[in-house]
Formats: structure tokens, sequence, C-alpha cells
């Protein structure tokens, strides 16, 4: 009995604890600094177009990664679908075995070019394009993870690339 009554305070303590933590907070947590907001579509292995996803960003080592949370909307409880990494182009090939490039990743230049993406929560056309431009000097793996029709997700990542993805043969 006491110790039920022992590890109920104790739970307790860490749910009263976790709840008060800076990163749920709005402190300096790694959920901090999502602040780039793009919009694209994504093509499913199968094929299908999924979204337009949209890609909630920020960037992290020194700035060669930006990694994203993808939603299926906007709406504050819209489903975590997936998570894409925007890594530059010189980092990414040097690391990715072609083979594995081919398979996964995609190139965001050929993925702007199509004109299916947008930058979106910016006003000035001057940042938005040295957004673009920034964006189109790496290349994007995707890990979706919360299939279209699923009520919950089983498990099951897929690699979508995006739409007008090229091969690259070096």
């Amino acid at each position: 009995m006491y110790k039920t009554i022992f590890m109920m305070s104790v739970l307790g303590l860490l749910v009263m604890g976790f709840l008060a933590s800076p990163a749920i907070s709005g402190g300096n947590g790694p959920a901090d600094g999502y602040t780039i907001h793009i919009q694209a579509p994504h093509m499913m292995a199968d094929g299908s177009v999924s979204g337009p996803q949209h890609h909630y960003c920020k960037g992290i080592q020194g700035g060669e990664v930006l990694q994203c949370m993808l939603f299926e909307s906007t709406a504050s409880d819209a489903k975590l679908v997936a998570v894409e990494y925007f890594i530059a182009k010189d980092l990414a090939r040097k690391n990715v075995p072609l083979v594995q490039w081919n398979r996964a990743f995609h190139d965001h230049q050929v993925e702007i070019d199509t004109g299916r993406v947008v930058i979106l929560d910016v006003e000035d056309p001057k940042k938005v394009k040295a957004l673009a431009e920034a964006a189109a000097k790496t290349d994007g793996v995707i890990f979706h993870l919360w299939g279209k029709d699923q009520v919950v997700p089983d498990g099951t990542i897929t690699t979508p690339t995006s739409l007008g993805h090229v091969f690259r043969t070096k």
C-alpha cells in the first residue's frame, strides 16, 4: 500500500515537473524556433500526391541542416505526419551514397522550380526570395510517419520525394 502511494506521489511530481518545464511552457527547449513556414506537396512511393504539407522549420548544425516538422494542416490539433531535413548539397552528396540519395532524397532546386512550393508567413518579397534561394542549395529527405487514411500511425515509415524528382547520375 505504501509502495503504491509512494509511486503515485513520484508519478504526480514527475507529471507536474513535465507540465512546468521550460520546453513545454515556451522556454528554450528543442521545440522552440520552428519559425520558417513552407507549404509543399510530396510524391509518395506509390506515385500519389500527398499534401500540401505544412513544414515548420528551423536551422541546426550551424545552418547546414534545416529540420522540419510536417503537418497536414495549420489547425492546432493537426497531425504531425512527417519530418523533413534540408541538408546543404555538398554535405548530403558527400555523405549519402548515390543509390540511397536517388532512393530517398530530392533536390530542392528542382522542387522549387515546379512552382508548387510556397513560403508562408513572410511578407517581405526579398526575404521570401532569400529563403527560396537558400533552400535551393539543399537536398531533402522526408520520413513520412502517418499514412493518409490511417486512424493512427502503425510504425510504417516511407520516404516520399518531391514532385519533379530527378535522379542523379553522379
